[in-house]
């Protein structure tokens, strides 16, 4: 069983935080979702769940989204387990997810099956294998629509070819503090790739935490989209590394890194906003080995603390005021 990818390190977690695998595919026997009548989303969902839940080694819990609570749906999109495109509509759509969170499969997104493999720290050839056997599998019970000219077939002309893109989630504090980070965003759109907020969005993205993806699957192997992904990656790994060290010729990223953490452990109430500015900093200087403090704590509080979630955890609805006040109790039990 993987952990879940909030609660494992994996490689280079120093920077990267996880790594995850999206595989789109359509049956040929229905039209794509956006043209679905209620009746046959219901239909696909079926036939795709009985394909799913034959795949050796493997065990799904099956969730249709309308039995959900807008928390747990919510929930679900603030730990990348849907988007949240899929969140915002629930008729017709159902999630399959494995017990670990590794492998979720949405139901009636913009295909009928967004197939995601997610692992911690850097893993895409893992999380490569791992969703094409899972693909695979599903090709032998499920006839998908294909072109031979255009490849797997989309509603989503994004997805057309391999329907396959990579990603990871990157931690970039010393590229952002170095003012580097809209120049590297502009630098991989110009080579097939987008970088945004893994929360929030662009260079404001929260935590300093950003998703590197491939964009481009028409004319491209798989194989060549998981290797480019990788080079970039390391790149970019590489860039953050370097900027680390420049800005800890500093004493002020220092002092700046234990202020955070002095907030994080008194506060008595904290914003999202605030809590995920002050968990980079400390993020860093855990990595650093400043703070005697591990990633996976860190990753677990960054999901943990998002509003949906908190709330979740008490089975209650909260306001931004009960809110804050919890987040600010459970960080500080974190951190004793």
């Amino acid at each position: 069983m993987s952990a879940k990818w909030y609660l494992g390190t994996g490689a280079q977690n120093d920077v990267v935080v996880s790594t995850s695998v999206h595989i789109a595919r359509n049956c040929a026997a229905y039209p794509f979702p956006g043209r679905l009548s209620l009746p046959d989303k219901l239909k696909v969902n079926d036939v795709v769940r009985a394909a799913v839940e034959s795949i050796p080694d493997y065990s799904f819990r099956f969730s249709e989204m309308k039995t959900l609570s807008q928390a747990q749906v919510v929930s679900l999109a603030e730990r990348h387990l849907v988007s949240p495109e899929f969140a915002s509509s629930r008729d017709g759509r159902a999630l399959l997810m494995t017990e670990d969170e590794s492998v979720s499969i949405m139901l009636n997104e913009a295909d009928h099956i967004r197939l995601q493999v997610m692992l911690p720290g850097f893993a895409p050839d893992e999380a490569y294998r791992t969703a094409d056997t899972i693909d695979d599998l599903l090709s032998e019970k499920l006839e998908f629509a294909f072109d031979e000219r255009l490849g797997y077939l989309s509603q989503d002309p994004t997805a057309l070819g391999t329907g396959m893109k990579v990603s990871v989630v990157l931690h970039l504090p010393a590229l952002v503090r170095t003012s580097q980070i809209n120049s590297l965003i502009t630098m991989v759109s110009r080579l097939g790739l987008s970088m945004r907020g893994s929360y929030g969005e662009g260079a404001d993205a929260k935590g300093d935490m950003f998703r590197l993806s491939n964009t481009i699957t028409l004319g491209i192997s798989e194989h060549t989209a998981v290797e480019n992904l990788k080079s970039i990656t390391l790149q970019l790994a590489a860039r953050e590394r370097a900027a680390r060290e420049e800005i800890f010729k500093s004493i002020a990223t220092e002092d700046a890194i234990f202020r955070a953490y002095g907030v994080l452990k008194y506060a008595r109430q904290m914003t999202t906003d605030e809590f995920m500015d002050l968990i980079s900093l400390v993020r860093l200087g855990a990595v650093r080995g400043l703070i005697a403090l591990d990633c996976a704590t860190v990753e677990d509080l960054m999901v943990q603390m998002q509003p949906a979630t908190i709330s979740l955890s008490v089975d209650r609805p909260l306001d931004r005021a009960e809110r804050d006040k919890l987040r600010a109790e459970r960080v500080r039990q974190a951190l004793l």
